[in-house]
């Protein structure tokens, strides 16, 4: 079983977080995924893509802690291992901006009429991610403030470590 991931930025056409995400669970193929999260807070392709490799990976090892990939891949993204905290990096109504992690199998899903895609890739708030990874002044004066998408994906992989 072949998947493709794709990472898509946009901004939600339906403003209400429950009925956003109840159109994006429709709009899911068999077997595909997809994945929305505030955009603010993801600082790449390459976090997306280490989160979801992750997740994939914890699936087919048996070794997961959500029971939906999709969620899986919010808690590795997030850098969380609790989903209840992994939450706090998916949408709500205050989402200017959505980053769908798509996992396909085969076909893509239809969802223009969920999102318009802008094609503007990451444009990630350094405030934001800041405060979601817990990244302090500290680490910032150690790295500097341009290495700070490096302090996400650690944090990414460091999810399993904390078992």
């Amino acid at each position: 079983m072949m998947r493709d991931l794709r990472l898509l930025f946009g901004r939600p056409k339906i403003r209400e977080k429950d009925a956003f995400l109840a159109a994006l669970r429709e709009a899911r193929e068999d077997g595909c995924i997809i994945q929305a999260m505030d955009a603010s807070l993801l600082v790449g392709v390459s976090h997306a893509a280490f989160a979801a490799e992750k997740a994939m990976r914890a699936f087919s090892e048996e070794r997961n802690v959500a029971k939906d990939l999709g969620l899986e891949i919010l808690r590795y993204a997030s850098g969380q291992r609790q989903i209840e905290r992994a939450l706090s990096m998916g949408v709500s109504e205050a989402t200017e901006r959505v980053a769908l992690i798509v996992v396909e199998n085969g076909t893509a899903p239809e969802i223009s009429h969920i999102v318009e895609v802008d094609g503007e890739g990451p444009c990630w708030s350094q405030a934001a991610v800041r405060e979601a990874f817990e990244i302090g002044d500290a680490e910032i004066e150690a790295v500097g403030e341009e290495r700070i998408p490096d302090l996400v994906l650690e944090r990414v992989a460091l999810v399993d470590a904390y078992r």
